[in-house]
């Protein structure tokens, strides 16, 4: 499993109906988190890379209805640290 966080910006923020479809997105096989940061007006995914690509995240949230306007680019999101004592 390969973990990737992809991070969109939008234009206008997402309303009722949107927002369902955002939550259904969590459906799709491989998308393991997606958050709305209204502060920042940009969608964060967290998806399986191995199962998902960074094109059909983008297609996923243009269905959903995103006013996508800048995406950027997919980043490993951060590990936690492991205490082997």
């Amino acid at each position: 499993m390969t973990l990737m966080d992809a991070i969109y910006h939008y234009a206008v923020a997402p309303n009722e109906r949107t927002l369902l479809a955002l939550d259904k997105m969590r459906d799709v096989y491989g998308v393991r988190r997606v958050e709305l940061r209204e502060g920042e007006k940009a969608v964060c995914v967290e998806y399986d890379a191995s199962r998902l690509t960074g094109t059909v995240i983008h297609q996923l949230l243009l269905r959903a209805g995103i006013d996508i306007v800048e995406g950027l680019s997919a980043i490993a999101p951060p590990q936690e640290a492991v205490s082997l004592a």
